[in-house]
C-alpha cells in the first residue's frame, strides 16, 4: 500500500507545477528537515515551491538549507498542490492552511500513530522513524539522486526525532538512511554541534526558570515542568527555544512519563506535551484531551488553571501507571 501511495505521490508531482510545502505550529527538527527536503527535491525537478510555516522557523534550524526562504504568510496565488507533513492533526498546520481557497488538492505525510487522512494521497506510516524518511523514500522510488542540502534536511529529520538515536524509534531503516545521508556527505559532528553544541546564552537561562517548576510525583513515576509567558520576557525567549526542555523531567531515574506544561494564554490555555519510556502509551493519554502523536511522544491543548489541568492529567494517569 505505501508504494503504490507513494508512485501516486509522484505522479501527482509530475502532474503539477506549483506548490506549497507545509507543517506543524511550533516546528521541530523533523517539521522543518522534511518539509525542506521535500522542497528542495521538489525545486530540482524544476517546480514552483512555497515552504509555509505558522511560526518562525527556530533558531535551532536556520543552519538548514534554504530555510531563510520559509514565509509564515502564504502568498495569494494559487497552487497545485500542498504537501502537509508531520502534522497528526490538520489543524497543527495552522489557521491559515485551513482557510485558504487557493489549494488544489492535499497530500498528507506523516508517521503519527493517530493521524487524519484528509488528503487526497495520504502516506501515513507509523512505522517510520520521522516524516523525513518518508520523505526520502518518496525521492528514492523517483530514482532522483540526493544531494547534500536534501541529504542534511533528511539527516537533520532523523537525528532530531530520535534523540540522537536514543529514543525506541530508532529503528533499523533510521540508521540505514542516517548512514546513507553521511555518505552524501554529511557531517555527523558538524550537526552535532550545530543542534546541541550552539544554543544561545538566553536558552540556559529559560532553562534554568524552567527546572525550578519541577514537580515529581509520590511515587516517582510521573514528573513535569511549567513554561510561563512571564519566563519569555524575563528572558526574552519564545516557545522557539523550547525543544528539548521535556526530557529533562523525562530523564529522571524511575520517571515513566515526562509532562511539559507551556502556557499559551495567561493563565487559562497550555499546550501540553507528554514523554512515555515505553510503559505508557501517550498517544492514548493526549487523545482522552483532543490530542494525539505516537506512543512515545503525544500533546494535546488544555484549557482551564495549571493545577486543575494537571490534576486532570494526573487523574487519568493514575489508570495508566
Amino acid at each position: 500500500m505505501s508504494s503504490e501511495t507513494i508512485r501516486k505521490i509522484n505522479e501527482a508531482i509530475a502532474d503539477a507545477a506549483s506548490f506549497l510545502v507545509t507543517t506543524h505550529e511550533n516546528p521541530d527538527g523533523d517539521a522543518v528537515g522534511s518539509s525542506l527536503a521535500l522542497a528542495g527535491y521538489l525545486r530540482e525537478l524544476g517546480k514552483d515551491v512555497t515552504v509555509h510555516i505558522c511560526d518562525p522557523v527556530p533558531e535551532l534550524y536556520a543552519f538548514l538549507p534554504q530555510a531563510d526562504m520559509v514565509v509564515q504568510t502564504i502568498p495569494d496565488r494559487h497552487f497545485d498542490v500542498c504537501f502537509v507533513l508531520d502534522v497528526g492533526e490538520f489543524h497543527r498546520a495552522g489557521k491559515a492552511i485551513g482557510a485558504c481557497r487557493t489549494i488544489g488538492s492535499f497530500i498528507n505525510i506523516d508517521h503519527h500513530l493517530s493521524c487524519e487522512e484528509f488528503g487526497i494521497y495520504n502516506l501515513i506510516d507509523s512505522t517510520a522513524c520521522a516524516t523525513g524518511t518518508l520523505v526520502y523514500r518518496i525521492i528514492t522510488a523517483a530514482g532522483h539522486p540526493i544531494g547534500f542540502d536534501i541529504a542534511l534536511c533528511i539527516y537533520t529529520a532523523i537525528i532530531t526525532d530520535t534523540g540522537s538515536f536514543r529514543y525506541s524509534n530508532a529503528n533499523p531503516e533510521a540508521f540505514a538512511v542516517a548512514g546513507e545521508m553521511i555518505s552524501c556527505g554529511v557531517n555527523a559532528w558538524d550537526v552535532s554541534e550545530k543542534l546541541y553544541e550552539s544554543q544561545p546564552r538566553q536558552r540556559l537561562e529559560l532553562l534554568a526558570l524552567v527546572l525550578g517548576t519541577l514537580i515529581v510525583s509520590p511515587r516517582g513515576d510521573v514528573a513535569s515542568v511549567s513554561i510561563t509567558l512571564d519566563m519569555y520576557e524575563a528572558t526574552g525567549t519564545g516557545a522557539e527555544l523550547t525543544d528539548g526542555f521535556i526530557n529533562y523531567p523525562r530523564s529522571i531515574k524511575g520517571v515513566e512519563v515526562a509532562i511539559l506544561f507551556r502556557e499559551l494564554e495567561p493563565g487559562r490555555a497550555w499546550k501540553v506535551g507528554f514523554r512515555s519510556k515505553g510503559k505508557v502509551n501517550v498517544a492514548q493519554l493526549a487523545a482522552a484531551f483532543g490530542g494525539g502523536g505516537h506512543h512515545n511522544a503525544a500533546g494535546c491543548s488544555m484549557t482551564g488553571e495549571l493545577a486543575e489541568v494537571c490534576q486532570r492529567i494526573m487523574t487519568h494517569l493514575e489508570y495508566s501507571l
